[in-house]
């Protein structure tokens, strides 16, 4: 039977905004500074998920054990903190779910391994007050498949977990949910496949932002 939800905890990247064009130019950008391969699309599609740290490990050659790793990576984010709009968009739909939600009340907020400045950045430009808590990589604060963020995040919005649902798009947002003991929906429109997903668990899927819309005010089952 459905259960009634009142709080909705997002992931960013591949689920609210579609990131990726941004993030590979910044990735090449840097890779470029220091004369090292570019990537596709693709290839930073299955890099993204755990942080900017982990997407350059995967970027660099030899990861964290090449010379100018440090240099590399502090090249890409400081690229990336200007360009980080410039081709990133909502998905089709999103603002207005978001604007539904928040009709019918609910709680929202976003959690991210995207470094803590852009996620507020880019929830600020995108969202304004359409989401109320925006929290990104922050010392202090354990990324996710960690449920700090989840927890960080009901305690701004005076929320529990009992009415609470988490959505992402990855294999890490499904482990962030189930660490944190909230139930997940996994959304089809982001950076992974059906079945990748399936074959680690996910159970819950929304194809489009209506039918997610659907399944959290009521329409459908979850």
């Amino acid at each position: 039977m459905h259960k009634n939800y009142d709080t909705v905890i997002f992931d960013m990247d591949g689920t609210l905004l579609d990131t990726l064009e941004d993030l590979k130019d910044a990735v090449n950008y840097a890779m470029c500074q220091y004369g090292l391969p570019q990537h596709t699309l693709e290839e930073i599609r299955n890099f993204v998920g755990n942080g900017i740290r982990r997407l350059l490990e995967l970027s660099v050659p030899q990861g964290e054990a090449h010379p100018a790793f440090e240099d590399i990576l502090k090249t890409f984010r400081a690229y990336y903190s200007e360009h980080c709009m410039d081709k990133t968009r909502p998905y089709a739909g999103i603002v207005d779910l978001l604007q539904q939600l928040k009709r019918g009340g609910f709680a929202v907020a976003i959690v991210s391994n995207k470094v803590d400045s852009a996620v507020k950045t880019l929830n600020r430009e995108h969202f304004g007050d359409l989401v109320e808590v925006a929290i990104g990589e922050t010392q202090g604060i354990a990324r996710k498949p960690a449920p700090d963020m989840i927890e960080k995040a009901l305690q701004h919005l005076h929320r529990t977990k009992e009415t609470a649902v988490y959505v992402g798009d990855s294999e890490v947002d499904l482990a962030t949910a189930a660490n944190a003991g909230l139930p997940c929906i996994s959304v089809l429109w982001g950076f992974r496949e059906k079945e990748f997903l399936a074959g680690r668990g996910a159970a819950q899927f929304a194809a489009t932002p209506l039918e997610l819309a659907m399944l959290l005010t009521g329409g459908g089952k979850v």
